[in-house]
């Protein structure tokens, strides 16, 4: 498992599928490539100061690490967004909210495409081919 480190990465897992608990919120995306599972961790300023910012930031890290591996997706990218009760919160209670919301984004996220049925060309291509009477300009 590696770690996201570039702001690219984690805006572009921003843009994906997200579930929330009391103590964070899981964002998640898919990738192309073959390469591990990628994690990323952000506290944002509003937490606290910086050694509660920290304090938040090192249990989310000890939450992934002590996940069985098989619950992540191969092939995706992860961002833990900390929130203030993960302060206060109890780790194992905290587990388990990270494991329900990693099931919660399995059930949400579609199996990967094949290149025959992903969709091309602009929105109202794709609407058109979904229902005719969508291609129709309104205006």
């Amino acid at each position: 498992m590696d770690r996201l480190r570039q702001r690219a990465d984690f805006l572009a897992v921003a843009n994906g599928a997200r579930a929330t608990s009391t103590g964070f919120v899981v964002q998640s995306l898919r990738r192309d490539d073959d390469g591990p599972v990628r994690v990323g961790f952000t506290v944002t300023k509003k937490n606290g100061n910086a050694p509660e910012r920290n304090r938040i930031r090192r249990r989310l890290r000890e939450l992934v690490k002590r996940l069985d591996v098989i619950t992540m997706r191969p092939h995706s990218d992860y961002v833990l967004v900390g929130r203030r009760p993960a302060l206060t919160r109890d780790f194992a209670t905290m587990l388990d909210d990270l494991r329900s919301a990693l099931q919660r984004l399995d059930r949400s996220i579609p199996p990967k495409a094949s290149s025959s049925q992903t969709d091309t060309g602009s929105r109202r291509d794709n609407a058109s081919k979904r229902d005719p009477s969508a291609s129709r300009n309104p205006n």
